[in-house]
This record gives C-alpha cells, sequence and structure tokens, in this order.
C-alpha cells in the first residue's frame, strides 16, 4: 500500500502549534495561582457563582489541558474541551460593549479555538503520546 507523503517524513509543526497553544493555557494557569484573587474577583464581577470552583476549574485546565495538549495526549479530546473553555470564556469576560479591546479579546479566543478546533479535527500529528498509545495498542501480528 502505498502512503501518503506526509506519512513518509513526519512533519513537527503539529507538534509546534499543539505547544505553541498549550503554552497559553499553561501561562495563564501559572498567573491564576499566583493571584487567585484576581481571578476570583473577575469571576464574581461576571456574576457567576461558586468563582473557587470556577477559579480550579481555570487552573486545571491550564495546567492539564495545556500539558495534555502539549505532549499529545488524549489530543482530539483536549482540543476539543479547550476550544469550549476559550469560547465559553471569551463570551463571559469579553464582551464587546466594552470597546475595541475587548472585542480583540473575543475575537483572538474564537481565534484560539479556531486552531484547537482543527487539532481536533485532525489530530496531533506525528509527534504525540497519543500516537505511541495507539501504536502499542494494536493487537499482536502472528507469532507476536
Amino acid at each position: 500500500m502505498k502512503r501518503h507523503p506526509t506519512q513518509q517524513h513526519p512533519s513537527a509543526v503539529p507538534a509546534l502549534g499543539r505547544v505553541m497553544m498549550a503554552i497559553l493555557f499553561i501561562f495563564s494557569g501559572i498567573g491564576k495561582v499566583v493571584d487567585p484573587a484576581h481571578t476570583i474577583e473577575e469571576i464574581r464581577a461576571a456574576g457567576l457563582p461558586f468563582a473557587h470552583l470556577g477559579l480550579a476549574i481555570a487552573i486545571g485546565l491550564g495546567f492539564g489541558g495545556g500539558a495534555m495538549l502539549a505532549l499529545g495526549i488524549r489530543t482530539r479530546m483536549v482540543a476539543t474541551v479547550l476550544a469550549l473553555y476559550c469560547v465559553v470564556a471569551g463570551l463571559i469576560f469579553h464582551n464587546p460593549a466594552g470597546g475595541i479591546p475587548q472585542l480583540v479579546h473575543l475575537i483572538k479566543n474564537f481565534a484560539i479555538a479556531g486552531g484547537l478546533l482543527q487539532v481536533a479535527a485532525f489530530g496531533a500529528g506525528s509527534y504525540a503520546l497519543d500516537l505511541r498509545r495507539s501504536m502499542n495498542q494494536r493487537p499482536a501480528g502472528p507469532g507476536g
């Protein structure tokens, strides 16, 4: 069976893209750990209940989701969850009625979600732990 050209020469571009997006989530998580009061204040200002739970979720998605995305672990699922998180957070915290800066932040959230949906649709690429896991789960052939 003939292989597709991209399978013959694995590209590091998908991994680079994943890491670049993951950095955003990881650093956001760090910011929330360093200054949790600021995040709790923002959550309350948006009128949301359970601010401490929201903080915990945001930190978990930042660190956990960011690390999983960077390493390519359950990449499609993580990318989908992070994309949804970006859209919801953008709609809650970046009201375009607040002026051009808020509109730009909202559009950035949507753009990040778009990139994550690309990852969800097309997978992690050649350099991901997902690929290693799928190779290890293949049934053994004759004699193996």
